[in-house]
């Protein structure tokens, strides 16, 4: 495990933000707040590690729908914030450094892939049906020479097909033709599975609390 530093966390932070069309993060203390303006995520303070400033903003906060993320294994703080808060299913920071390990099977029969370049640091990857269904999307955000993958998802009439490998294999093509190896994301207890099979490793612990209403 690694300790993530802010530079790191800004970057990806940065890409997670561009990718979701939210505002940039802005510094916070020692770490950073996005105001997403969702109506089940108002805002979102992310800190590299456990510290005097997450626990003093875990006792401030009492407002619903407001997240506290840290780049630390709940058991760091699980006792130090007051009851109120309720934490959400681990997440995995996740990092790749060398060219992923990635069959070369060809798209199943009856799909297509389309790249999109929104903006001239991010691309969205989909693979459609032959009637013009979304199967699978990935994004990919370019921030400072890291190549930030969010967002990828496989929707539940595609799945076990090896889209989402597609999609990947696509985002990481893009990546590299811009002369950026170094990968980072963000996984769910599912999806890291997938990103360890691809040759992806464990960066650290990414852990999430909130308070609902």
């Amino acid at each position: 495990m690694h300790q993530v530093s802010e530079e790191l966390l800004e970057k990806w932070l940065k890409g997670w933000s561009i990718s979701r069309e939210k505002p940039l993060p802005e510094a916070w203390k020692s770490g950073f707040k996005v105001e997403v303006s969702d109506e089940l995520q108002k805002a979102r303070y992310v800190f590299p590690t456990v510290n005097e400033d997450f626990i003093q903003l875990s006792e401030s906060i009492h407002e619903s729908w407001v997240y506290l993320k840290v780049c630390e294994p709940f058991e760091k703080f699980r006792t130090l914030i007051p009851e109120r808060w309720e934490i959400q299913p681990q997440g995995y920071m996740m990092y790749g450094q060398e060219k992923m390990t990635i069959r070369e099977d060809p798209l199943p029969d009856g799909y297509l892939i389309e790249v999109f370049q929104p903006r001239p640091d991010a691309f969205t990857v989909t693979i459609y049906t032959a009637n013009n269904e979304e199967a699978a999307v990935g994004r990919l955000i370019l921030v400072g020479g890291l190549a930030v993958y969010d967002r990828i998802i496989t929707h539940q009439d595609h799945r076990r097909k090896g889209l989402a490998t597609h999609i990947i294999k696509e985002l990481e093509s893009i990546a590299l033709s811009k002369g950026i190896s170094e990968n980072f994301l963000v996984a769910t207890e599912l999806g890291k599975l997938l990103y360890e099979s691809l040759g992806w490793k464990i960066y650290c612990l990414y852990s999430s609390l909130v308070i609902p209403e």
